[in-house]
């Protein structure tokens, strides 16, 4: 019965009519949604070839979460010397089953957490790149219905792109760090000698969502297009810009399963579920579906401000041409054999 309902999912019904064009999808929202329904199985076979690269990632910010579940309470404190004020965490005495206090309460500050938690994320980070690449290609072509083998196409990928992959996850690694030793720096700058200093800190925040709407970019940019690294960037950047505002819903959607374990902890004491929770859904299909949700957007995107300009370059792939007629078979052999196709 299992398989009976599996091969009615992937090749539908028996006694229903050959697939059609009428039946391609007419706009991007169908296409997604058939190409996911199509490519399910094939997301998380990717997703699990790469899951052993996001290990150490999900390992360390899993530490973090502990590090802040864990407290007793969060108090406000004061240098003396300085008169700056910072947010520790307060930890209550570890006591035996006998009453005994086996380690003593002790108090972190919040900022060393959070910096030593970033410091550790980069390298992480940084060893992500030349697989992000490589799901990238894929996705891009499953996205707009076309084939891609899911081990031999995303290796090729690595190979011709693991330079480029590894500058921007070297960025993407370093980037937070420095933006928060920034913001933190410019925010003490902003006690001691005025709101003056809120400006640069603000720059801080700006520069940091930027550059997480223009990574939506770069990947898929990287491997439909030779271009040089700083080509990479630019355009990056200025998509980021020209559609600030779906880059950030198509952001936010996919953080969704983040956002939802993140409301599970605050309202319940399910926290350990949640962070499970949300680690196996990042383990079976998670970066993959991530990658795949970016490439059906920029598919788009690139159709219309790149592709359409560029001669000879088929937009729309996957979707129903409005232009297109029936043709019988001798038709067809007809127009094919006066036709040069491209290679």
């Amino acid at each position: 019965m299992f398989g009976r309902m599996m091969n009615s999912y992937y090749y539908g019904k028996s006694g229903k009519g050959d697939y059609r064009k009428e039946d391609l999808p007419k706009n991007r929202w169908q296409l997604f949604w058939e190409m996911l329904r199509v490519r399910l199985s094939g997301i998380c076979r990717v997703n699990l070839m790469t899951v052993a690269l996001w290990i150490p990632m999900m390992l360390v910010i899993m530490l973090t979460v502990n590090s802040f579940v864990t407290i007793s309470g969060m108090e406000r404190v004061t240098d003396e010397a300085t008169g700056y004020s910072y947010t520790v965490l307060v930890y209550d005495d570890i006591v035996d089953e006998n009453g005994n206090v086996t380690t003593p309460g002790w108090t972190t500050p919040v900022n060393d957490v959070l910096s030593m938690t970033l410091l550790m994320l980069i390298p992480c980070i940084l060893i992500t790149g030349p697989a992000q690449a490589g799901m990238a290609y894929v996705m891009r072509n499953w996205a707009r219905d076309e084939h891609a083998f899911p081990w031999a196409d995303f290796k090729d990928a690595v190979k011709d792109n693991w330079k480029q992959a590894l500058g921007i996850s070297a960025l993407t690694a370093v980037l937070p760090y420095m933006i928060y030793i920034g913001y933190n720096f410019y925010g003490q700058m902003q006690q001691e000698q005025g709101l003056l200093f809120m400006v640069p800190q603000m720059l801080m925040v700006i520069i940091g969502v930027m550059w997480c709407l223009a990574l939506v970019y770069f990947y898929p940019l990287m491997v439909s297009y030779k271009m040089t690294f700083g080509q990479l960037l630019k355009n990056g950047f200025v998509m980021a810009i020209a559609r600030l505002p779906m880059n950030v819903g198509i952001r936010l959607a996919t953080l969704i399963p983040t956002i939802i374990a993140l409301a599970v902890m605050l309202l319940s004491n399910s926290w350990l579920y949640a962070l499970l929770g949300l680690a196996l859904y990042y383990v079976i299909f998670g970066n993959a579906m991530t990658r795949f949700i970016f490439a059906s957007y920029t598919n788009g995107v690139f159709d219309k401000y790149i592709n359409s300009r560029i001669e000879g370059v088929e937009i729309n792939r996957g979707l129903a041409k409005e232009d297109d007629d029936d043709y019988d078979d001798e038709d067809e052999e007809e127009e094919t054999s006066s036709v040069n196709l491209p290679q």
